[in-house]
């Protein structure tokens, strides 16, 4: 058995870089009527990459190319995704905490903001739940999450937004210090503002925080804050690892191998690093797999590295979500 737990639909901004992964993810996936490289191939290409571009992904063709994929790979529980900033209806929780200044890293992320920040939240829960049924038929159940970015002073607004559907899990997750969004890389230089060991020191608070607000049945990418390999000497970093493993253990909050900056980003390491994999094992912390895909050719194409990971690393058990009870299962039974 292999699940995918923390992927996405979409994900601007629309860039033509962004238009390329699209045509590569519809091209890969759709079985196609003419031979690779003639007219008449690129012709079809295109016409499904126009109609996958005026439909937008939170439509059942967009959402069947997840379903092709995850036969493909044989899993047997995916779970989809999308990060809150995605939908219009929660625009102003983001505009409340991250930086939006007249400046450089204000004017930057307020463009970033409106271009990522175009769909509404019950168009994504109609077309996962209406797609569940369809899943089930092919032997794979399909989970219903979101994924909530955690602002210190953000609990109580961010409770009643949590509440407000019935998601089989809900990630909590840090991109943002002091309304920074550190993972953008045209913001990257502003890493040299910092002495690394207490920048580090400083998310790892914000973490240990949102683990603690209660709201959150999963803590995403522990450590993503290495994205553009600013680092310190990681041995400094250990008992800031074990207070978050502590903090999961105390508050029965899972966490995730995600594969997301091993394929997409400078770092190439999962989160967490084989260190702090290693602190977590010992506490015994909770954790499932994820590829932070946000093309449906890229879902589950590290599970068994992953399953493989968590084994060697000593864990015995994988969590599995449904209504947001916690399930967690032998890796031995399942791989």
């Amino acid at each position: 058995m292999k699940i995918d737990y923390h992927l996405h639909l979409e994900e601007g901004p629309y860039t033509s870089s962004w238009l390329k992964r699209t045509f590569e993810s519809v091209t890969n996936l759709v079985e196609m009527k003419f031979e690779v490289g003639s007219l008449e191939w690129m012709q079809e290409a295109t016409a499904l990459v126009a109609d996958r571009v005026k439909n937008g992904s939170l439509n059942a063709e967009w959402l069947d190319l997840y379903l092709i994929q995850a036969k493909k790979l044989k899993l047997n529980e995916v779970g989809i995704v999308d990060h809150l900033y995605r939908f219009k209806e929660y625009k102003s929780y983001y505009e409340k905490y991250i930086s939006l200044e007249d400046d450089e890293l204000g004017n930057m992320q307020r463009s970033w903001l409106d271009r990522v920040c175009v769909e509404s939240i019950e168009n994504f829960i109609e077309v996962i739940e209406e797609g569940k049924a369809k899943w089930k038929e092919a032997g794979i159940e399909l989970r219903l999450g979101i994924e909530a970015d955690y602002f210190p002073g953000g609990e109580e607004e961010l409770e009643k937004i949590l509440n407000e559907f019935p998601y089989d899990y809900v990630i909590g997750s840090v991109h943002f210090i002091n309304g920074w969004g550190f993972d953008n890389p045209k913001l990257q230089h502003l890493f040299l503002n910092y002495d690394l060991e207490d920048l580090y020191k400083m998310f790892f608070d914000i973490v240990k925080k949102g683990i603690s607000s209660g709201l959150f049945d999963i803590f995403a990418h522990l450590d993503n804050i290495k994205v553009f390999e600013y680092r310190p000497d990681e041995n400094k970093l250990l008992p800031l690892y074990d207070q978050v493993a502590k903090k999961l253990i105390e508050m029965n909050v899972a966490t995730e191998l995600n594969a997301g900056l091993f394929y997409r980003y400078p770092i190439k390491e999962m989160c967490p690093s084989p260190m702090f994999l290693e602190v977590l094992a010992k506490n015994n912390v909770g954790i499932t797999i994820s590829s932070d895909a946000h093309f449906p050719d890229d879902m589950g194409i590290h599970a068994t590295l992953q399953l493989d990971k968590l084994k060697e690393h000593g864990f015995n058990n994988i969590a599995t979500f449904k209504q947001r009870v916690r399930v967690d299962e032998e890796i031995v039974s399942i791989v």
